[in-house]
């Protein structure tokens, strides 16, 4: 779990954002699809990739186990799970499309999913479906719900004895809805339906204990919300679940008794630590050949970024800026599409738009005025969404120049 700065004294966030790497002309509201970099990290990242450059055959070999296990050490305890129920991948859609593409699933059947998914996700359990011959099925969530209660009760009515796997998001992507994972995993679970998770918006975001979730799978990105690199992201297995799932790409983890050693000492056993800074179990997953690895070796440097700070004083700071989004957004007529109930909404903040507005154009007036924030379009449902993003280095003068600029925007478009 992640641990807290020894002080009880709240930041400063002035001090606090100059640490952070932000182009001063762009007033930034999107750290929900990409994180940018504390200085840091930046700096540590940089530094793991020049000595890669500069001897390619020692870092993999010599140098980067070691830091690969230790990031891997540092990365499960911050989820609270064990190093060895924790794959790296590239990003969450790589992590789900491992679990989609690996598992094989009984059927007939089907997938079932929440209305608000992640389009890039829905198609991969579109092709799920297709190869293994069962059908994919949403139901609509309560999306202004004011207890979880009412989303767990949504879930509970769409489940059938078709129902093979549940897909959900723990955080919407589209309008920042947190959903109560832990109570729907538990539900699935007594009906016999495997859970797969998708975390991308979770950590740091959320004080999160993966393995108190108890999904099948957990899945999630550090790039987002904890400031990782580009390129950090996860798979936690869930008990029981260990070798349920096939390989995306066969490489030298294939066979853990076969691949080549070198100076690497071979594991004592599938879940023992291997040579390589992972277990002969999550390198058959995990490894796809020779690549570019080095920002899951900066993960530790983006902990303690903000293990400094304090996450607890992150998250205070990140409750005062969606308060005060609400107020002066709402304040020019847009109404909201996040619950303000404590416990269902974090660090985005989600506006309906009307439905007269032209999507693209009002991208482009918003980024004219360089202003880095999405304009969402949602198919099932039918709804047009304006994502507020606010992090601890956000400023209410930012969310001032959004309110200012935005009803121009609008009739712009």
């Amino acid at each position: 779990m992640q641990s807290e700065r020894p002080s009880s004294t709240p930041p400063d966030w002035s001090t606090a954002r100059s640490r952070m790497i932000l182009d001063p002309t762009v007033t930034m509201l999107n750290t929900g699809s990409f994180g940018p970099l504390p200085q840091a990290v930046f700096d540590r990242v940089t530094a793991i990739r020049h000595c890669l450059a500069a001897g390619p055959t020692d870092f993999y070999v010599r140098q980067a186990p070691p830091l690969l296990w230790e990031a891997r050490e540092r990365t499960a305890t911050f989820l609270g799970t064990t190093p060895q129920r924790l794959v790296f991948t590239t990003n969450v859609s790589a992590a789900i499309n491992l679990v989609a593409s690996g598992l094989k699933l009984n059927s007939p059947g089907e997938i079932l999913m929440t209305d608000h998914e992640y389009g890039a996700m829905m198609w991969c359990w579109d092709r799920v479906g297709q190869r293994q011959g069962l059908s994919v099925r949403t139901f609509p969530l309560p999306t202004m719900a004011t207890d979880p209660g009412e989303i767990v009760e949504a879930m509970r009515r769409a489940i059938t004895p078709r129902t093979r796997v549940l897909f959900f998001s723990h955080v919407l992507s589209p309008t920042g809805l947190v959903l109560p994972a832990k109570e729907l995993c538990a539900e699935a679970r007594k009906l016999g339906v495997l859970t797969v998770v998708d975390g991308a918006h979770a950590p740091a975001m959320l004080p999160l204990n993966v393995d108190s979730i108890r999904a099948d799978f957990y899945t999630g990105n550090l790039h987002k919300w904890l400031l990782a690199p580009s390129g950090a992201g996860f798979l936690v297995i869930g008990p029981g679940n260990e070798d349920r799932l096939q390989p995306l790409h066969v490489s030298w983890g294939y066979h853990a008794d076969k691949y080549p050693i070198g100076e690497v000492t071979r594991s004592t056993g599938p879940d023992a630590r291997d040579g390589y800074g992972s277990t002969p179990r999550i390198r058959f997953l995990e490894f796809e050949g020779t690549r570019d690895f080095c920002p899951w070796l900066a993960v530790p440097a983006a902990i303690d970024f903000q293990t400094e700070l304090g996450f607890d004083a992150v998250r205070a700071r990140i409750a005062e800026l969606a308060a005060y989004t609400r107020k002066v957004i709402g304040d020019i007529g847009l109404s909201l599409a996040t619950p303000a109930t404590p416990g269902m909404h974090g660090a985005m903040t989600a506006f309906n738009l009307p439905t007269t507005v032209n999507p693209a154009k009002l991208r482009r007036e918003l980024w004219n005025r360089r202003i880095e924030i999405p304009v969402i379009e949602r198919e099932r449902p039918d709804r047009l969404l304006l994502r507020v993003s606010h992090h601890f280095y956000t400023t209410e003068a930012e969310i001032d120049i959004l309110a200012t600029e935005l009803p121009a925007c609008l009739r712009a478009s």
